[in-house]
């Protein structure tokens, strides 16, 4: 193993435990002397990656990228669902991911808040509902935008319900539900019966595949 190979591997085991630790204390409540022990490593290993607790902490923030999972179904609204419903299944499976959201949802505990992430998040939804728009899925008076907003603010409020009353057990009925409750007013009616709430072949699929949760792309 070379030892930029060795690097790599003393990192993500650096990550990890830190986001067992986040996941489980918070970070306020999370130590370095915690991470330490639960990564097996020397503290000089660990501050030759992360230089601090923050920089660690957005680290593991960064990994919630690694939760998106594209499809094609031929409907792009169809794609937005499976991104929230991709989130939920790897939410339920990956501790890295849920120590991510818990920290984005927590960052004013880190110093200033970073909206990057919220807006990285945006970004991708709202670049699928535009296509929808453009392909006739969406009611005339739909904001591509708007709904942007409304898809990631409902996503974070839905799993962070979700872990408080079932520890995300429910946490993909629930987004179904809500899909089912917004969908009449968001999408034309001839797409409506064409749209699965609960999220399509394809993502059930792509997470099978995807692992813990590596970016996967249009396929």
């Amino acid at each position: 193993m070379t030892v930029q190979q060795r690097a790599l591997r003393t990192r993500r085991r650096v990550l990890e435990a830190a986001a067992a630790v986040f996941d489980h204390h918070g970070f306020a409540s999370a130590s370095i002397a915690d991470i330490l022990r639960a990564a097996n490593v020397t503290k000089g290993a660990l501050y030759f990656h992360f230089p601090s607790k923050e920089a660690l902490a957005r680290g593991v923030m960064e990994e919630q990228k690694r939760a998106l999972v594209l499809t094609n179904t031929g409907l792009h609204t169809q794609t937005v669902i499976d991104i929230t419903q991709g989130v939920a299944r790897l939410l339920r499976a990956d501790p890295v991911l849920r120590a991510s959201f818990r920290l984005t949802v927590e960052q004013g505990a880190m110093g200033p808040e970073d909206p990057s992430l919220y807006l990285w998040w945006l970004g991708v939804c709202r670049t699928h509902l535009v296509q929808a728009g453009k392909a006739g899925e969406l009611d005339g008076a739909a904001d591509p935008d708007a709904l942007a907003h409304l898809v990631v603010g409902s996503l974070t409020g839905v799993q962070l319900l979700s872990q408080v009353l079932s520890r995300r057990a429910d946490i993909g009925e629930r987004l179904a539900t809500w899909w089912r409750t917004v969908l009449p007013g968001m999408v034309a009616d001839r797409v409506l019966p064409r749209l699965s709430p609960q999220g399509s072949d394809d993502l059930l699929a792509a997470v099978r595949g995807n692992g813990r949760g590596k970016e996967v792309g249009v396929r």
